[in-house]
């Protein structure tokens, strides 16, 4: 059994900082890709950030230079931290982990319940 489960949402002030973090737990052999994607009001879910297991890393035009993936391998962990905040990066943040349970031979992606942020004065 896998689990994914995310923490760091909440309701900020525009301009403001939020650090989200999405830990996986349970039988896992290894990892490959962590991200995390978002759903805003009435649109359809986009990738806001992924990184690979060598750390090299993408984002979505509206997040570069304010938003910053990481990970940390040891405690199965990805971050993602996030400045200047804007009203319009308001949505479900749904974090994602590619991982290969201990005795299989493929990799499953793997979801977390998601966790709203809410960027408003």
């Amino acid at each position: 059994q896998v689990q994914v489960v995310e923490s760091g949402g909440g309701l900020v002030q525009p301009g403001g900082s939020l650090r989200l973090s999405c830990a996986a737990s349970g039988s896992i052999s290894s990892i490959r890709t962590m991200g995390w994607y978002r759903r805003a009001p009435r649109k359809q879910r986009d990738m806001v950030a992924q990184i690979t297991t060598t750390s090299s890393a993408d984002y979505a035009d509206s997040v570069k230079d304010r938003f910053t993936i990481s990970r940390d391998n040891a405690k199965n962990t990805v971050y993602l931290q996030m400045n200047s905040l804007k009203p319009e990066d308001t949505a479900v943040y749904y974090c994602f982990q590619d991982i290969r349970s201990t005795g299989s031979s493929s990799y499953t992606t793997y979801w977390g319940q998601g966790t709203q942020v809410t960027v408003s004065s």
